[in-house]
């Protein structure tokens, strides 16, 4: 479908935009030593799921979810944690940088559309990230704010009470649909992109425009 005509084109950042390597970074403090190399996918299979697991709860400060997800991780895994651990992996999230397809196109979109980010992030994080993304952004709103995390409805909520605004203003655009795409079907958000980074699998049942990149953003909305 092309020639979609939000009023808000509204972004997941980690994973969507910026190139989310809380696995990589889990690689790089367990790796050798601690984690056989045939056992690192699982182990940061775990990583992963749990950290869903911790934000579907009362917000509390991402360090502590992913402090939280390590922890049960290691546990499961049979392998030694340290406090260091997590300092080390959460010291990493700003310095990560965007897709390849993401700057320019975005700033394109960016020319003609309200651009706003929903992130599951921090106050004092998600402007490292932002800077990067090159395009003007109308409005950032983080889980903090929110006092919740996707894929809680009262992200979605927080959101679109903030822009005054109802859900069908919105094109949503993020690469997941457990923390996005389910959520934002369920509080009303129609127009929705799926970019398929590979780490997750499309679904038709959300009714969703699945684009390989951020590239194909500007099609969707008739630039």
């Amino acid at each position: 479908m092309a020639g979609l005509r939000p009023k808000y084109i509204s972004f997941d950042c980690y994973g969507t935009l910026i190139y989310f390597e809380m696995a990589p970074a889990a690689e790089r403090v367990y790796g050798g030593e601690r984690v056989a190399p045939d056992q690192m996918a699982a182990f940061k299979e775990s990583f992963s799921a749990f950290r869903l697991d911790e934000v579907l709860g009362a917000w509390k400060p991402y360090r502590d979810v992913v402090e939280s997800a390590l922890r049960r991780t290691c546990a499961r895994h049979g392998v030694e944690y340290r406090d260091s651990d997590v300092e080390r992996i959460y010291a990493e999230i700003p310095t990560w940088n965007p897709h390849p397809d993401v700057v320019e196109p975005l700033t394109r979109v960016g020319e003609e559309y309200r651009l706003v980010i929903l992130s599951n992030s921090m106050v004092d994080l998600i402007p490292h990230s932002v800077a990067k993304l090159g395009a003007t952004f109308h409005a950032v709103f983080t889980a903090e704010e929110a006092q919740a995390y996707k894929p809680r409805m009262q992200a979605f909520e927080y959101m679109i009470d903030q822009l005054d605004a109802v859900p069908e203003d919105f094109l949503h655009v993020s690469s997941s649909f457990r923390y996005d795409h389910m959520t934002a079907h369920d509080v009303g958000i129609r127009n929705k992109a799926f970019v398929n980074r590979g780490h997750e699998p499309s679904t038709p049942y959300y009714q969703v425009n699945e684009i390989s990149s951020i590239a194909g953003l500007p099609g969707l909305v008739g630039l």
